[in-house]
């Protein structure tokens, strides 16, 4: 265990007891390991949400000479609540009320102008907010150094909405080592998403898109000047800045002119989650549910062997380029082909777990559940029944067949239910009607010829809703969904790290992930060692979509054809993969980090 050299460690983030994105998985995955380095002189920061803050902080009397400057802090309009942290290893946590001090945002602004030109003049309430907390965090962490100078202070600042804070610490000059934690730069997101391959390679495959961008010009371009300004400078006069992957690495060396000091890759606490025998356990279980949902889905239209059916998965935000949507879509029409071609009897179903706009369950899927739990219901009463009548047959050697196994009045039934449960035409491709009926996931799905028909071996089922365990159809969690399924699949375009696999491995599921993912650049190395890959790593990075699209479409055929111990042996190293992004691995990175921003500062 490496030593640390900080008495006190400040960690600053928006997402500290304020669940918004990713950082917040980052932040308490962690927790419990970083409090083993810095004990109760670990504290995080964050901002004061009383709705928030009812669920998982636990407000406490303040400790030492922290009252001294929460009441110095109270007389500006910064109220400070101090506590614990309802999560593993329940860390100290600050929550900072900015309300009453909201007032000074154009003072603060003009601070940020006339000290570092950080231009912010068409800037809106979602810059404002986050300035204001962080640099009332940064007045706050600024007093208790004063209060402690004895201690060697850090401070670690995630993403842009706690820059501010850091401008403030330097702007007067406090005796601390501070960090700027990028996950993700603004301009490198908003472009992705605006569809500029920012990783497109020239004719001599030397030089990327990314490193013939203006990238003032194109924040200003964007309207995101202040969030970009804000960012570099924070990046530029920080101690230590750092970022989660080599290939954010790369973006901040174009994009903020500021190559990093160390790489900080996310982590898992692997011990949460189940052991791997528990897995295989669950696995089945959620398999089973999956099952009986597909069977009130598909089969009221026509069936297949469910027991050949395999699951297929991708999970996410609705950013339909950044997260390889598109990849995934016309990789699934091209598999579809490949297995049509080789007349297997495999049955591939294919779901696209992403939240939409939507308006209400398919009336036709309610009415489907409705008659497949009467089939099932007539099946449980009769059940005892049956059970006798196999035993009989199979003790007289008698032939099991439909006369010796049910009764009269139980097949008329089941025929009149069997009738209700049947249905005309295709299969539902979407489980809900949607606002916009020019979808683009539906349009995709349409012109890769995935329409669900009886002929298609890839069948695929469009989720926009969140998986929460009770949402009337599915009836499963993110994760019970992903125990149940056999493959993730994750062909992110921009990805800075890409929880999403990792999760997966963690769960004894394989998957697939690209080399313009951090976690899959990460992994990469480890993944292509193996006979048995786990997670696979596509290759994205300079490689034209329509080779992506190939590609992937032939792991997943390989993988298809796979045979149970195939799959098996995948779903092991998934999980051994996995394992090497545990927290008691990663931390350690972000003592170096603290260290070498001590360092920096107290030499």
């Amino acid at each position: 265990m490496i030593s640390k050299k900080a008495d006190f460690l400040f960690e600053v983030s928006f997402e500290v007891c304020n669940k918004v994105g990713g950082i917040y998985t980052v932040v308490t995955s962690k927790a419990a390991r970083i409090k083993d380095y810095y004990k109760n002189n670990y504290f995080l920061v964050g901002p004061y949400f009383a709705d928030k803050a009812l669920a998982e902080f636990e407000e406490e009397l303040p400790e030492g000479n922290f009252k001294q400057a929460f009441d110095e802090l109270k007389e500006e309009g910064i109220i400070c609540h101090f506590g614990k942290w309802l999560i593993k290893g329940e860390p100290k946590v600050i929550l900072i009320d900015f309300q009453n001090y909201m007032h000074n945002a154009n003072d603060i602004k003009k601070q940020m102008w006339e000290l570092y030109q950080v231009d912010s003049l068409r800037a809106g309430y979602d810059y404002d907010e986050p300035v204001v907390w962080s640099w009332a965090a940064g007045k706050l962490i600024e007093k208790i150094v004063e209060l402690n100078k004895d201690k060697k202070c850090v401070g670690h600042f995630h993403e842009w909405l706690s820059g501010a804070g850091i401008l403030y610490l330097k702007s007067r000059n406090a005796r601390i080592g501070t960090i700027f934690h990028t996950h993700a730069t603004i301009l490198g997101r908003t472009l992705a998403s605006s569809d500029v391959d920012i990783y497109k390679l020239d004719e001599k495959n030397k030089c990327c898109m990314m490193e013939t961008i203006d990238p003032l010009q194109s924040a200003y371009d964007y309207n995101m000047e202040s969030k970009f300004m804000l960012e570099k400078k924070s990046a530029e006069l920080s101690n230590v800045f750092t970022t989660v992957s080599e290939i954010t690495g790369m973006e901040t060396e174009f994009l903020l002119s500021k190559k990093t000091d160390i790489l900080l890759p996310n982590g898992l606490d692997i011990e949460k989650f189940p052991t791997f025998e528990e897995l295989s356990i669950k696995h089945k279980l959620q398999r089973d549910r999956i099952r009986e949902f597909c069977l009130a889905y598909f089969f009221p239209h026509y069936k297949f062997d469910m027991k050949q059916s395999l699951f297929y998965f991708l999970a996410g935000r609705y950013e339909f380029h950044d997260k390889g949507i598109d990849i995934y879509i016309k990789a699934l029409g091209k598999l579809n082909q490949k297995l049509k071609a080789k007349k297997d009897h495999k049955t591939i179903i294919a779901f696209i777990w992403v939240p939409a706009g939507i308006r209400s369950i398919k009336q036709e899927l309610l009415e489907n559940k409705v008659h497949y739990q009467d089939v099932k219901d007539l099946l449980d009463e009769d059940i005892n029944d049956i059970k006798r009548n196999i035993s009989y047959s199979i003790l007289s050697n008698a032939e099991l067949n439909q006369e010796n196994l049910f009764e009269r009045e139980f097949l008329e039934e089941m025929k009149r239910k069997l009738m209700k449960f049947r249905k005309k035409g295709l299969p539902q491709v979407s489980t809900h009607d949607l606002y916009d009926p020019n979808d683009i996931i539906l349009s995709h799905l349409r012109e890769a010829g995935l329409y669900n028909r009886e002929e298609d071996p890839v069948k695929v089922v469009f989720y926009p809703i969140y998986l929460s365990g009770a949402d009337g159809l599915l009836n499963l969690s993110y994760y019970e969904a992903m125990q149940g399924s056999h493959l993730g699949i994750f062909p992110s375009y921009y990805e800075p790290w890409g929880y999403t696999p990792l999760e997966a491995g963690a769960l004894g599921v394989s998957s697939i992930t690209t080399d313009l993912a951090g976690f899959g650049r990460y992994i990469q190395k480890y993944s292509e060692a193996e006979k048995q890959r786990g997670i696979f790593v596509l290759r994205r990075f300079g490689i034209p979509d329509d080779n992506v699209i190939r590609d992937l479409a032939q792991v997943m055929f390989k993988f298809a054809n796979l045979n149970r111990n195939g799959r098996v042996a995948n779903k092991m190293q998934a999980r051994k993969l996995a394992s090497l992004a545990n927290w008691d691995i990663m931390a350690e990175n972000y003592i170096k980090a603290h260290n070498i921003a001590i360092e920096r500062v107290f030499q």
